[in-house]
């Protein structure tokens, strides 16, 4: 870590979620000279294999952990950030009515303050001046993803209170905290139409008829990072057992991504510096008064 370079701390559930969320922003971010530290809450052990050329594989599902660490460092170097794993135990997505309890010891059912030291820990040693997470929701109800954003929130004050967690390190105080917010009916509505006007079978259209009237979320920054998003594909990618490389998400062309919607939009939550909304980088309002 070096005192005097803009600090980007991206707090996930589960390896592959970084690649997923935030990946363009990141990989531009470290291409500028910034470090990027990826905090991965779980080993994503209760991951379903989803890319059908690897299901049935006994070797994958008996080391399903190993493997999943292994694509993460591959995703890690692609991306050119920094990673490091809190340790909890994936809490796996319940499926069924009633849905089944969550298993006993996992992440999703620790104490929110005890779950969020390690957090503290890590923020008070990289010194991040930015952090990005989930919202409230998770940005999809997975257990696991609400819980992160819960730990999150704590570890964000916390870190720089000096009588919160005592035996994690000097205090650290992060400056403005964002919500990943990647999946807005605009982007999808502008990726649907680019396609069809291209003459192109859009993937989006069901999805579309059954969006509905749920609210929108307020996008406050959006990042230019169309050139890395190539980047941003070939790290999700890496992550084989759980991405289908011809599946559902590949299916827009970057070509037109770059064109349509060249960004990767955020929500601002937090800050503790004057920044003007919308915003175009996560580091607005931090760059003049980096501390040292």
């Amino acid at each position: 870590m070096s005192d005097d370079r803009l600090r980007l701390m991206a707090v996930h559930a589960h390896p592959d979620d970084e690649s997923s969320k935030g990946a363009a922003t990141m990989a531009r971010y470290v291409a500028e000279g910034a470090e990027v530290l990826v905090a991965t809450c779980t080993g994503g052990e209760r991951g379903s294999v989803l890319n059908p050329a690897l299901q049935g594989d006994p070797e994958i599902e008996a080391n399903i952990h190993e493997v999943r660490r292994k694509e993460m460092d591959a995703a890690r170097e692609i991306l050119g950030v920094e990673q490091a794993w809190l340790g909890w135990e994936d809490s796996g997505l319940p499926e069924g009515d009633p849905l089944p309890p969550l298993p006993e010891g996992c992440f999703a059912l620790l104490d929110v303050d005890k779950a969020a030291e390690p957090l503290v820990r890590l923020i008070r040693e990289f010194r991040p001046h930015v952090i990005t997470t989930y919202d409230e929701n998770g940005g999809y109800p997975h257990p696991d993803h609400i819980q992160t954003h819960k730990i999150t929130m704590v570890a964000f004050d916390a870190a720089g209170d000096p009588d919160a967690y005592p035996g994690a390190g000097e205090p650290w105080q992060p400056l403005k905290l964002y919500y990943n917010q990647g999946i807005s009916r605009a982007r999808i509505e502008a990726l649907h139409e680019g396609m069809q006007k291209r003459g192109l079978e859009s993937p989006y259209g069901e999805w579309l008829e059954r969006w509905g009237d749920r609210d929108e979320r307020d996008i406050t920054t959006r990042v230019p990072c169309a050139d890395w998003f190539e980047t941003r594909d070939r790290a999700l990618t890496a992550h084989a057992t759980q991405v289908d490389p011809d599946g559902f998400w590949f299916r827009v062309p970057i070509s037109v991504q770059r064109e349509v919607w060249p960004t990767e939009d955020y929500e601002l939550v937090r800050s503790l510096v004057d920044t003007d909304l919308p915003e175009d980088d996560l580091f607005a309002g931090v760059r003049v008064g980096v501390r040292r």
